[in-house]
């Protein structure tokens, strides 16, 4: 159902739409909490390929969720993949504020384990 809307509205095979997304959605970075002595330091580390994959498909329905201009789910999942594969939406939003905090705290990355 939904890829069949992905095809329709992108007119473009919606399995290759979706692969797009998925890459402009998935984290490369990301940042972990870490304890020395008395501080936490926010420290960048790496995404394992697994984590990757875990991480868009969940914000990409967390997002879609969250959103208020469609009806069905559906509808709802089309619109936000199609976004995402235009490197917009929620999704690749917070991919981007995701690798922000990473290069923020890059002077923390030698605390990684």
């Amino acid at each position: 159902m939904v890829i069949g809307q992905v095809k329709e509205k992108a007119g473009q095979d919606p399995v290759g739409v979706l692969d797009k997304a998925l890459k402009n959605i998935m984290p490369v970075l990301e940042v972990r909490p870490r304890r020395v002595g008395g501080a936490t330091y926010q420290v960048p580390i790496e995404v394992r390929p697994d984590r990757r994959m875990s991480l868009g498909l969940r914000w990409l329905v967390d997002y879609a969720r969250q959103r208020k201009d469609r009806r069905t789910m559906s509808d709802k999942l089309a619109a936000e993949i199609l976004d995402a594969s235009g490197g917009q939406g929620g999704a690749v939003k917070k991919r981007e504020d995701t690798h922000k905090m990473a290069e923020a705290n890059k002077a923390f990355a030698h605390y990684r384990w």
